[in-house]
């Protein structure tokens, strides 16, 4: 669990269309086997500390004759940004993916100071 002990807490969110592998026939619509992507997502504004990020599918488009297989996560968290990896595996065929996230942490208040 996540304590937040400052006065500000960050909620951030967003959307992505990771692929549309379909029109330009990529590797997650014409492949087999382990296939990963990765996109990197940058925060407006930096928070205090690494947030806790959620990463959910919002859209996808797959081929309805194959098994459908998808993980999709965060990583590499910073106050900064994080990565979306979204993995399939097998014969799956996925034609295109959107994702939702939402960071949530603390941020530095106006007020907040540094000492040295």
């Amino acid at each position: 669990m996540l304590k937040i002990d400052a006065q500000q807490v960050g909620i951030g969110q967003g959307t992505l269309v990771l692929f549309s592998d379909y029109q330009d026939g990529g590797k997650m619509w014409t492949g087999t086997g382990p296939r990963e992507l990765r996109r990197v997502v940058s925060f407006d504004e930096a928070y205090a500390m690494p947030p806790k990020v959620q990463v959910t599918l919002s859209m996808w488009d797959i081929d309805q004759q194959h098994n459908p297989r998808m993980d999709i996560s965060a990583d590499m968290i910073t106050t900064e940004g994080f990565v979306i990896v979204f993995r399939t595996w097998g014969d799956s065929k996925v034609a295109r993916v959107r994702a939702d996230w939402l960071a949530i942490g603390p941020v530095r208040h106006d007020d907040d100071w540094d000492v040295y």
